[in-house]
């Protein structure tokens, strides 16, 4: 009986944990439901691809090929572009250092390549690194021809002579062949001396008059031997006539200096504005360059997750250049524009400019103008979802801030909302008006200087809008949440502490600028890094949003000061170039 018993209770025992420990069994058979980032994340953990980056195989090549790039298109390129602006004497020099740091780098690429899988085929990476390669070494060469053939000392350093008849008349002839045609001739200019120059020519004999550029001096002849000079001269006149239009190579018998003479003034005009273009522009192509090697390096963005990187990657380069952008205009650059904070300088042919707000404005509008009709791409087979909507607010936000932002700077406008007070002055033309009336009816000093807030706060409400964008797990969702708080305070101390209208033509920025570019750099950077593929790997490799976080600020903070000395290192040339020193500069200024 009592054996009976015990065996009762135990049955009963066994069947009370069994049914005590079923919630939990059918909890964690639940799990995938229930709790959203474990599972997903571990399913990522076994379906995420091989990549470059974890790709064991000849990794060294890898990391030199990636260290030569920073080092060319980053530290390099930018001195050159610089020193190319400032018509600087080392510009050659400084491409063709990026020229072999490049070439080096492309090396290892093209080794690494063979040696490994193709992980990402048909990536975008490669074409532009080509792409680029090929601007920069174009513009390397019409620099090299350039200078051969003179032109681009003479851009640098116009002559003072403005006679271009003149100047174009003659080929510059050197010491040697001057003596050895006047020792041929010695019997017609013995009793004269004839000089030649590239320059004013004042100065090379002695007791000679003033020689003008580029012609052809003497003294007193007789009209016999006047003749028989310009019968002379009458055959080589001809032949100035038929390189009249080409560029003069002081290094004729090298193949640079021949293929130089060969090119005509034309033809080298269109080059030096494809030069130009370049120098403005291959900046930028090296960013989207190296930013395709990042998304080719972790295999970003494959298949139908291209929208969404495109997305991502675009807006955040856009607010990266304006953080530049900001950052040089605090230190002064197009100050020549007046979009420095200061008096544009004035000039002999004054042109109307856009002030820097009305360029904001028009490119706030052209962004959000052309990006309404792609925020849905990545669900063009399905209807619009509330979060298609909530992307194509935000661009018409951008579309009507924009647009508000040019009639604001619009001085046209100005003038058509003030007509009611022009119209009330010029209502008794008979008036005679004291000198405090007329005073009263002149514009204010603040109509020169733009205090426009409409560029700062379409960015502020960005930063709002997506730090609180609802997003599939906690970590992209804190990701968001920290470039939108950054572009928030940077739109805010955009116009934090905005300075009295200025008087002088040197920059007179807010301090608080340099907070507001350190904002959208940083929060550039981070957009970016919100992307869903670029989650997935923080995922993947077990990052969490402050790894992202704390490295953005250490970089971005290096490349404010990497961007302070190149703009110094132009200032340097461009005062190199002047051949002034540094108190006859400030003299001079």
């Amino acid at each position: 009986m009592a054996r009976s018993t015990t065996t009762t209770a135990l049955s009963l025992l066994a069947a009370a944990t069994i049914l005590g420990a079923l919630p939990a069994v059918l909890a964690h058979g639940d799990g995938e439901g229930m709790e959203m980032d474990a599972p997903q994340e571990d399913q990522k953990l076994d379906s995420y691809p091989p990549t470059y980056f974890s790709h064991p195989e000849h990794r060294g090549v890898m990391y030199a090929h990636v260290v030569l790039m920073v080092l060319g298109w980053v530290f390099v390129l930018p001195i050159a572009v610089m020193f190319s602006i400032a018509k600087s004497r080392y510009t050659l020099l400084i491409q063709f250092v990026f020229l072999v740091t490049n070439a080096l780098a492309v090396v290892l690429g093209i080794s690494y390549n063979a040696g490994t899988p193709d992980l990402y085929p048909n990536n975008a990476h490669h074409k532009i690194g080509w792409v680029a390669t090929w601007m920069v070494c174009a513009q390397v060469l019409i620099s090299l021809v350039g200078r051969v053939a003179g032109v681009m000392s003479r851009q640098a350093s116009p002559p003072k002579d403005n006679n271009k008849e003149e100047r174009q008349a003659f080929i510059p002839v050197s010491t040697q062949n001057m003596e050895e045609h006047l020792r041929g001739n010695g019997t017609l200019y013995h009793h004269h001396k004839y000089s030649y120059s590239n320059d004013s020519g004042q100065g090379t004999e002695p007791g000679t008059e003033s020689l003008r550029s580029d012609s052809l001096s003497s003294g007193q002849e007789s009209p016999a031997e006047a003749n028989h000079r310009g019968m002379e001269y009458e055959e080589e006149d001809l032949e100035f006539k038929d390189v009249e239009m080409k560029s003069p190579s002081p290094k004729t018998n090298s193949l640079v200096g021949k293929i130089a003479g060969k090119i005509s003034s034309r033809a080298w005009k269109f080059l030096l504005l494809g030069y130009n273009i370049i120098d403005r522009t291959i900046l930028i192509l090296g960013y989207i360059a190296l930013t395709t090697g990042i998304v080719t390096w972790a295999r970003f963005f494959e298949g139908h997750e291209v929208f969404g990187g495109l997305a991502h990657w675009i807006k955040g380069g856009v607010f990266f250049w304006l953080g530049l952008f900001y950052l040089g205009r605090w230190a002064g650059s197009f100050g020549e524009l007046g979009w420095a904070w200061n008096v544009r300088p004035k000039q002999s042919t004054q042109k109307w400019r856009p002030s820097a707000e009305f360029v904001e404005g028009g490119l706030i509008f052209f962004y959000g103008a052309t990006n309404i009709f792609l925020e849905h791409l990545g669900n063009a087979d399905q209807p619009f979802s509330a979060q298609d909507l909530e992307h194509v607010s935000i661009t018409v936000l951008f579309i009507g801030g924009g647009l508000l932002a040019m009639l604001v700077e619009s001085t046209r406008i100005r003038e058509l909302l003030n007509m009611t007070v022009t119209d009330a002055a010029d209502a008794h033309p008979d008036h005679t008006h004291s000198e405090e009336e007329r005073d009263a009816l002149q514009a204010p000093k603040q109509y020169e200087f733009s205090i426009n807030p409409i560029p700062a706060l379409v960015i502020m409400l960005t930063g709002i809008m997506m730090s609180s964008h609802t997003q599939q797990s906690q970590l992209s969702s804190m990701v968001h949440k920290q470039w939108g708080n950054l572009l928030s305070a940077a739109a805010l101390h955009l116009r934090a502490a905005v300075p009295q209208a200025p008087e002088v033509h040197y920059a007179f920025p807010s301090p608080t600028e340099l907070l507001t570019s350190f904002g959208l750099i940083a929060g550039g950077v981070i957009f970016c890094a919100s992307s869903s593929d670029t989650v997935a790997g923080m995922v993947h490799y077990d990052l969490d949003e402050m790894f992202v976080y704390t490295v953005t600020m250490g970089c971005v903070g290096m490349l404010m000061a990497w961007e302070i000395l190149v703009l110094a290192l132009k200032g340097w040339a461009v005062r190199k170039e002047k051949g002034l020193s540094k108190s006859a500069w400030i003299a001079q200024v």
